[in-house]
């Protein structure tokens, strides 16, 4: 079964909140939670470089903007351009085995971006390395891409900024039974409620409070 490539109780390794600066981006999570991200490096050859905040439980909170030194923003990318202020853009899932996945998702019918090797050098020179894979399909961004992490890297939950928490994560959409029928094929446990239009929920439990993104 592929639920048995994916850490048990937890599909979600982390939420992508896009930003069009990634200076405006971190000032906007330390204003919500109280607590300021690190930055955590560019990613070459992507258009993107990122800072983070760890969830706790293997999660961690993205805030990912375009890089300014690089010129060209990769299409699984696009949609950073889109994010006219800090939102919730879209989510990663976390997975073991990758190749596993993009055979399943193949079969499913989806079509395929990956499995590509990702790498990014942290400000103290560690060089984290990891797999994704991104699914195309009708229902874009609520669809997670997947990351496999390479044995060697340090999860980012485990060495930035800590004191914020997940307390919930859903999604919405006009069709959930349809949306819920993608997640089956993929195995992933997922909540989707009926609602107007196509968004993802998160709470986050945060020294100032809880913080809703959508």
């Amino acid at each position: 079964m592929l639920e048995s490539l994916l850490p048990v109780g937890k599909a979600l390794d982390h939420l992508l909140l896009g930003a069009p600066n990634l200076e405006e981006g971190m000032e906007w999570v330390t204003e919500k939670t109280g607590v300021k991200a690190a930055i955590g490096g560019r990613h070459p050859g992507l258009g993107t470089h990122n800072a983070l905040l760890s969830l706790g439980n293997q999660q961690y909170l993205e805030i990912i903007a375009p890089d300014p030194t690089q010129t060209t923003l990769a299409p699984q990318f696009a949609f950073l351009q889109v994010a006219t202020a800090p939102r919730l853009l879209t989510w990663a899932a976390a997975t073991q085995d990758i190749h596993a996945i993009a055979a399943q998702a193949h079969a499913a019918g989806f079509e395929l971006n990956g499995p590509n090797a990702g790498a990014r050098t942290r400000p103290d020179g560690e060089t984290l390395r990891w797999k994704t894979l991104f699914l195309k399909n009708d229902f874009s961004l609520l669809i997670p891409f997947f990351i496999e992490w390479d044995a060697t890297s340090r999860h980012p939950s485990q060495d930035s900024p800590t004191g914020c928490s997940l307390q919930s994560f859903s999604l919405e959409h006009p069709q959930p039974e349809m949306l819920r029928a993608i997640f089956s094929h993929l195995g992933l446990e997922v909540t989707v409620t009926p609602g107007s239009e196509a968004r993802l929920k998160a709470a986050i439990a945060s020294p100032q409070g809880l913080v809703e993104l959508g």
